[in-house]
């Protein structure tokens, strides 16, 4: 059982009060509408998440702790609310955290992998790696 940060397990622990994949997917849908926009000027080819069908942009920056904190959006409702999960999941955590942190092990634990399209994981696996690189970069 991995051992996760106390506000991934607070997701988690959200997660596992829905019934069945249709509020997961509503939930994920309502946590995009949550997450506050990435403004337009934000929205430029360098913040582009490659490897992605929908439009993603990610954009970070080191906080007073020297912790990475990420912001994103989407065109897509649900690949917005994948990102929403993802910048709170990596978000204000140090770089070794973010490095060695099972994205797959945790998308399983939301019950989300099973019901992702191959395109949207694809998607979601690119976003995670991207988020990994910038905080590895740091590590070395």
């Amino acid at each position: 059982m991995q051992n996760w940060p106390d506000d991934v397990a607070d997701l988690i622990e959200d997660f596992a009060f829905l019934d069945g994949w249709e509020e997961r997917y509503m939930h994920v849908i309502d946590l995009g509408k949550a997450m506050e926009p990435l403004p337009a000027s934000e929205q430029t080819e360098a913040n582009k998440v490659r490897g992605c069908a929908s439009q993603v942009w990610l954009a970070s920056q080191r906080n007073d702790a020297g912790h990475l904190v990420f912001r994103g959006d989407s065109d897509a409702h649900i690949v917005r609310g994948l990102v929403a999960i993802a910048t709170q999941v990596f978000s204000n955590k140090p770089d070794t955290t973010i490095r060695d942190l099972d994205a797959d092990g945790l998308f399983d634990a939301l019950g989300l992998s099973e019901h992702l399209s191959s395109q949207r994981a694809n998607g979601l696996r690119s976003m995670v790696a991207r988020i990994k690189r910038e905080a590895g970069a740091a590590i070395a």
